[in-house]
């Protein structure tokens, strides 16, 4: 049985997508774009330093605001410790990724349409007992190339770089990393760690998302930008 559709969680860029929230998803969307001067940006990874600090909701927006421009779009939940995107978009997690790494599904029997048009979902699939050597397969590899056939953007949601490796061996198959660190949460020196561990691995890091600004600044920023450019109308 699937999941009430009452119950998935709302995504602003969705839901509300004249809000400065949205607006904000659609500069990070375009700040990607401008990025990829000499070379495609198809496959890109979202990771944050620790839990909690947002990185799959700042992905499923970001997934949305790529998905209003007519571009297909898949997510594929690679955090295959603690996955979260079923429920984001209510569905069922019978099967995913995991089940097309391990053999026990095709590709075109993991692949969810979701209530965004043009935007399709992986899920993770049942929890595996080797999350690491999953995701560092030749079959993940393989995977990567197949959906590249099919959609223009590959958005992966991947764990906390210093909880596990994973986000590691995964910034290995994409082109880009978005590394979302929370404002006022997240400690410098963590943040820095977190860079290193993906520098370390060569990983192209596109830029950093600062989570949970304070909001009276962010709003007041807001305004400003737009009263100067009304201004000099």
């Amino acid at each position: 049985m699937l999941p009430s559709t009452n119950n998935r969680r709302p995504i602003i860029t969705h839901e509300n997508p004249k809000s400065p929230i949205s607006e904000a998803y659609r500069t990070l969307r375009t700040n990607i774009q401008f990025s990829a001067i000499d070379e495609e940006l198809r496959v890109i990874m979202v990771t944050s330093a620790g839990p909690g600090e947002g990185k799959s909701t700042t992905l499923t927006n970001l997934a949305v605001a790529y998905a209003q421009t007519d571009m297909k779009v898949v997510v594929i939940d690679a955090d295959l410790r603690k996955p979260t995107m079923h429920h984001t978009f209510s569905v069922t997690n019978r099967w995913g990724l995991t089940s097309i790494i391990s053999g026990q599904a095709k590709l075109n029997e993991v692949v969810q349409q979701t209530y965004v048009d043009n935007l399709s979902l992986i899920t993770s699939g049942p929890i595996p007992p080797n999350p690491s050597e999953m995701l560092a397969s030749k079959r993940m590899t393989a995977l990567l190339e197949d959906l590249k056939q099919s959609f223009d953007i590959i958005l992966v949601d991947a764990p906390p770089t210093l909880a596990v490796t994973d986000s590691q061996i995964v910034a290995t198959k994409c082109d880009g990393v978005i590394l979302v660190v929370d404002s006022g949460k997240v400690k410098r020196d963590m943040a820095i760690k977190a860079k290193a561990n993906l520098d370390h691995v060569k990983a192209r890091i596109l830029g950093v998302v600062l989570n949970n600004m304070d909001r009276k600044n962010a709003e007041s920023y807001y305004y400003y930008y737009y009263g100067t450019s009304e201004s000099q109308k």
